[in-house]
């Protein structure tokens, strides 16, 4: 295997690793992972964005597990064209997650939905990904600044989201 390669038993052990460590992966001072109302849809695995406080969640069993901090779309959300720069909304299946020269890791969204894509809405190679390449140490979650994709602010972030999805096959509600 090449440099940075990992191994299927490794990839195992990893996300075995994270989902135990999940409750403690929360960003410092992002406060209890109890919110009221909770953002988890009841009893099902899921990985949720809240657009209007730019926070990423994962969800085991409908029950808050970790959050993280994001940037969106420079253009805010609704994407409905292909360049538009906006972050869509709605419930989506997630692809395998990949790793990216770009941003680290890049998990796939499956957007448009075929039903989206009937009412026209158009756009590619949106996903949630790790912060650009370059900018270690730089508050990337600060501002949006994406062409419509999610981005967490560290390496680290984005792949104990990567492991989540790995692991639980979760859909994505952003809303």
């Amino acid at each position: 295997m090449g440099r940075g390669a990992r191994s299927s038993g490794d990839g195992r052990r990893l996300a075995a690793w994270v989902l135990a460590l999940l409750p403690a992966l929360a960003p410092a001072g992002a406060g209890a992972l109890d919110p009221s109302p909770s953002p988890c849809p009841r009893a099902r695995d899921a990985v949720v964005v809240v657009t209007d406080r730019r926070e990423l969640w994962l969800c085991r069993g409908g029950i808050p597990a970790a959050q993280f901090a994001v940037a969106l779309g420079r253009s805010g959300v609704g994407k409905r064209r292909h360049g538009d720069g906006r972050t869509p909304l709605g419930t989506y299946p997630l692809g395998d997650p990949r790793p990216s020269t770009q941003y680290g890791t890049f998990i796939p969204i499956a957007y448009p939905t075929p039903a989206q894509a009937a009412r026209g809405f158009t756009g590619a190679a949106v996903g949630i990904h790790g912060p650009p390449r370059g900018t270690e140490g730089y508050p990337v979650t600060e501002v949006d600044w994406t062409q419509g994709c999610i981005a967490t602010g560290t390496d680290e972030d984005v792949d104990a989201i990567a492991a989540f999805v790995r692991a639980r096959r979760p859909r994505l509600v952003i809303r």
